[in-house]
């Protein structure tokens, strides 16, 4: 008898769980996208990288990595899309100056908007 009450509880207790952990998770994943716009840094291109993450179970995130050659130095910027029905792809091309809007996370520099200054040579 005590089984026949007990068990389904445990299974809508784990289930809860589980909701209100992937409703965090697809929250995070979302934020993913939006960066603060505390700096501004402008360069040409050298290298891009681009890449599919698996962020959560089924989500996934698309990372571009690039290397800019700045006035002083070589940066490595980061552009984080969460992967949905809708995604549009960004285009870069080694060569382009482009200016990235975005801030400083450790030793990369994550933008989420850009603007190409002059077309490539």
């Amino acid at each position: 008898m005590v089984t026949a009450v007990v068990i389904p509880i445990i299974c809508l207790y784990f289930y809860w769980i589980t909701k209100k952990e992937m409703k965090l998770n697809d929250r995070k994943w979302l934020a993913l996208a939006e960066t603060k716009k505390e700096a501004v840094a402008t360069g040409e291109i050298k290298s891009i990288s681009l890449e599919k993450q698996r962020f959560y179970y089924h989500r996934y995130i698309l990372v571009y990595e690039l290397t800019l050659l700045t006035e002083t130095k070589l940066i490595k910027a980061k552009k984080i899309i969460p992967i949905k029905s809708n995604i549009e792809i960004d285009t870069f091309s080694i060569g382009e100056v482009i200016r990235i809007y975005g801030s400083w996370e450790g030793n990369f520099f994550h933008f989420n908007e850009y603007q190409i200054l002059h077309p490539q040579k």
